[in-house]
């Protein structure tokens, strides 16, 4: 599911992403205490995808936990262009390669 975009922004620590977890956590249905300890202990897996060639300059950067995907597309200057939400194994989907 595509939501709208919110007014949300990604900061940047050097070429790093920084997100506020308030805006986050809520979309992986945790409180920002929760969000930050499981961020810590690794157990949301966390993704950066730079663009290349028509896509320089944008970043894709996906949370995830056992139950919620969220990924955001940004435009260099850090402004959210998109906003997908997507229920991990809910019926008739594919929940993606298991944790080893």
């Amino acid at each position: 599911m595509t939501a709208s975009v919110p007014r949300m922004t990604v900061g940047f620590d050097g070429d790093q992403p920084v997100v506020d977890a308030a805006a986050i956590a809520p979309l992986l249905g945790l409180d920002v205490p929760t969000f930050q300890d499981r961020m810590r202990s690794g157990r949301i897996r966390t993704m950066i995808e730079r663009g290349e060639a028509d896509d320089a300059g944008k970043l894709r950067l996906t949370f995830q936990t056992s139950d919620w995907r969220v990924r955001l597309t940004c435009a260099g200057d850090g402004s959210v262009l998109t906003l997908t939400r997507a229920q991990m194994g809910a019926p008739g989907r594919d929940a993606g390669p298991s944790p080893a």
